[in-house]
């Protein structure tokens, strides 16, 4: 439809009605819309404010949706924002999404539409246009939304608004710092999203930070499921920094929330896609719960129970966390922003929750039997992430040896077994305990018992591969002592020539375990030895 024919009816060169249905004409073929064409950019401003001028008088309801998703079309391109973009427009948009009034209830759900259609409206505007994202703090938006969201509790049909407001709090929080402290520190921003993430799943507490688990509970409905994910990306940006909890109040509340991302984690969507997203968040959010308050996500069984356990803990959530990260192992992309998160949130579980490290391990490295094969060689959960220590993304390859060496206690040995020094060599080295060792964290001192296959093939297992090999017969044994010293001075021209060259720079292990020059190497293990014999 021709923009000109549009604007001629918004600017009142006809009927109201005929303006509604010219409207929506235009909203209906310019729905999927994304890229405008540049040449009708003055044509577009125009409209918008035509549009505006409208929406500030009172017109009837199914009129100002037209107007509205309109203006939601129009508002994706950030060129015609500039007249949007002012203070009374935006008085405007939010006297229409019900963000003026404090103590207006929502009761006429004929209005809702309206609301809704608004709330999209400033979505895209504060997500396109940095002078709304200032404005949005001088108006005191993130309160009013927060104030919206309050007035959604109890009521029906609302998961709509509901949706949007937490969606444009998400916007709010993640464009704008002071913005996102405003919610943290002044308007209980915490509480306020926890509460709202705790309706849309629809917990029953049996006990304190215990969600009643039913398993013939049907999936979340498709708005259920938006709702809960627009309020863990919202939570997700006010709980940054959250590591140190201070007080008590604090970490009930942490508490309180890893108690409902459990029963969150045990919840499904409406379709396997929308169950990833749901979980991804979660994971997400957790990463930012203090590690102290994750003790929630395990709890005591019940005798009655058939669920996973261990050690008499329920280990259900855990093991969902384990799946999760195996198949975003096996879907081998976007590692960095999809499986850091869950590798993260793991390893930091295991490093302070000893059962769920030990549940962990007992998953992921079993007790060693068939070492005929090298640890990056198979389909087990262990041999997907030993391939993953010597991946080309940095980030990536750290995670996946920090996780293992925390399931490992931290004990180079352990770790050694199971992975082979040439995967792990690379974590030794940025730990500085490539001459063995463990790390600085403590953990219990139980022992890890090897099997019997495992220690039958002990002696014949090569230490930088991880896997029994069968005797090599020695290309020296048939040498003369002639020929050994040409092969030896060859190696060392060989190895000089390179060096003189820069094409390598020869390494040796320092006392403390970390990599130097070999000339440096060398020269402090001289120095310690001397002054250990002066010493003597």
């Amino acid at each position: 439809m021709e923009l000109g024919a549009v604007l001629e009816a918004v600017e009142g060169r006809g009927s109201a009605e005929a303006m509604e249905l010219v409207l929506a004409r235009y909203n209906e073929e310019n729905r999927t819309i994304f890229r405008f064409d540049p040449a009708d950019e003055d044509k577009r401003k125009k409209l918008c404010e035509g549009i505006l001028n409208i929406l500030e008088k009172d017109t009837k309801t199914s009129c100002q949706v037209a107007c509205l998703e309109a203006l939601r079309i129009l508002s994706r391109d950030k060129k015609v924002l500039v007249p949007v973009t002012t203070k009374r427009n935006m008085q405007i948009l939010m006297r229409l999404a019900k963000l003026d009034t404090v103590e207006d209830p929502l009761e006429r759900v004929s209005e809702f539409p309206v609301i809704v259609e608004a709330l999209k409206c400033l979505c895209n505007i504060i997500f396109n246009s940095a002078v709304a994202q200032k404005l949005s703090l001088e108006l005191n938006l993130a309160a009013m939304l927060c104030n919206l969201l309050e007035k959604c509790k109890n009521q029906q049909f609302v998961d709509d608004i509901k949706c949007f407001d937490l969606r444009l709090l998400f916007l709010l929080s993640l464009l704008h710092t002071d913005i996102r402290s405003q919610l943290r520190q002044e308007l209980q921003g915490v509480q306020v999203l926890t509460q709202a993430l705790e309706s849309s799943l629809s917990v029953r507490w049996t006990e304190e930070y215990q969600a009643a688990e039913d398993r013939d509970r049907p999936p979340l409905s498709l708005q259920e499921t938006d709702c809960a994910i627009e309020a863990l990306k919202a939570l997700f940006n006010v709980t940054l920094d959250s590591w140190n909890v201070h007080s008590e109040n604090e970490s009930h509340q942490f508490r309180y929330m890893a108690a409902i991302l459990r029963h969150c984690l045990l919840t499904m969507g409406p379709t396997e896609d929308k169950t990833e997203e749901l979980h991804s968040n979660a994971i997400n959010l957790l990463s930012n719960v203090p590690v102290s308050c994750l003790d929630v996500l395990i709890k005591p069984s019940s005798q009655e129970e058939t669920d996973i356990k261990y050690n008499g803990m329920n280990m259900r959530a855990i093991q969902i966390l384990l799946d999760f990260m195996e198949k975003r192992i096996d879907k081998g992309s976007s590692y960095r922003e999809g499986l850091t998160p869950v590798l993260s949130l793991l390893t930091e579980c295991c490093r302070t929750h000893r059962n769920i490290r030990k549940f962990i391990k007992a998953q992921v490295l079993p007790p060693l039997r068939d070492v005929s094969n090298r640890p990056e060689v198979g389909t087990t959960v262990r041999n997907k992430l030993v391939r993953l220590m010597t991946h080309v993304d940095l980030g990536v390859k750290q995670i996946a040896a920090e996780f293992l060496f925390v399931l490992c206690k931290e004990r180079v040995d352990s770790l050694l077994k199971y992975t082979g020094y040439g995967n792990a060599a690379g974590l030794l080295a940025a730990r500085g305990l490539l001459a063995g060792g463990r790390g600085d964290h403590w953990y219990s001192d139980d022992e890890d018992t090897d099997t019997e296959e495992y220690k039958s093939a002990k002696p014949n297992i090569n230490l930088i591969t991880g896997h029994l090999e069968e005797p090599m017969p020695n290309p020296m044994d048939e040498m003369t002592e002639e020929q050994k010293e040409y092969e030896a001075m060859k190696l060392v021209n060989m190895f000089d020539k390179l060096s003189r060259d820069e094409l390598i720079k020869p390494m040796g292990v320092r006392p403390d375990g970390t990599m130097a020059p070999l000339e440096e190497a060398v020269s402090q293990y001289h120095t310690n030895k001397q002054d250990s014999s002066d010493s003597d």
